[in-house]
């Protein structure tokens, strides 16, 4: 069994039930386990995770509170077994190999490419989807793209998936909110988003991010919000005018029949 102690020793149970057995607990802490506080980050489950991890590694995995803690994972392109950190894993390129693939020549021509991921499947807020409405009124959005190639890997893929795409001026959009518990997109997350926009960058796309209900800007292209309007809508355009040219946003802009 796994056990994460205090300093002095207290054997310690968290909220999520992983840690101590109840009977055994001296300390239960009233928060996630540093494992759990880490999946619910990158929008992962234990069950995803110990799918892929090696079997002899599962029932240990299954109680694990440490993100440090390493273990055997099978690749999900059938390449060798490797051995990672729990961290790693949720947050690296994957296996080494996967790894290599990704920086390989072949790939890095692809760097940049937007295309469409048949079945993906994203959670979406209302208020993304009224940025995404109000701003498809404004600008021709295509709706046939949603992933982005990339010349690294991102949480053991080849692309990553913002949320807005405009392939005619590179430019990505996302919206972030602290959600309900107010912990999305701050710590481990907020490391994320900004390794998501490097790797975006790297191969020639802007990524502009909307920060809302008290989010703090990420950098220079970072819009403070308090809410999806039309105002809102005015700054990005005006911030794309900024990144790529005034031109580049005129050519997007929707024309009335009578233009």
């Amino acid at each position: 069994m796994n056990e994460e102690a205090t300093p002095a020793g207290t054997t310690v149970r968290f909220r999520c039930g992983h840690g101590a057995d109840a009977a055994e607990a001296r300390v239960t802490l009233q928060r996630q386990c540093p494992l759990c506080m880490l999946l619910a980050e990158t929008r992962r489950s234990r069950d995803q995770l110990l799918r892929r991890v090696a079997p002899n590694g599962r029932a240990a995995l299954a109680r694990e509170t440490r993100i440090g803690a390493s273990y055997e994972w099978i690749c999900s392109r059938g390449h060798s077994r490797y051995q990672a950190s729990v961290r790693e894993t949720l947050t690296g390129p994957g296996c080494p190999k996967c790894a290599r693939n990704a920086r390989a020549p072949a790939a890095r021509f692809e760097g940049g490419v937007p295309f469409m991921k048949p079945g993906l499947k994203t959670r979406t807020s209302q208020a993304e989807q009224r940025l995404r409405m109000l701003l498809g009124e404004r600008i021709a959005l295509p709706h046939r793209v949603n992933a982005i190639r990339i010349n690294r890997t991102f949480y053991g893929k080849p692309e990553v998936w913002p949320d807005i795409i405009i392939p005619a001026v590179n430019v990505a959009i996302e919206y972030d909110s602290p959600g309900r518990d107010k912990t999305a997109h701050r710590g481990l997350k907020e490391v994320s988003d900004r390794e998501k926009d490097a790797a975006l960058e790297e191969v020639g796309w802007a990524v502009i991010r909307v920060r809302a209900d008290g989010l703090e800007s990420l950098g220079p292209h970072s819009i403070v919000t308090a809410g999806v309007t039309d105002a809102l809508v005015d700054e990005i355009l005006t911030m794309v005018a900024e990144i790529r040219g005034a031109a580049a946003v005129a050519a997007l802009l929707n024309r009335d029949p009578g233009d």
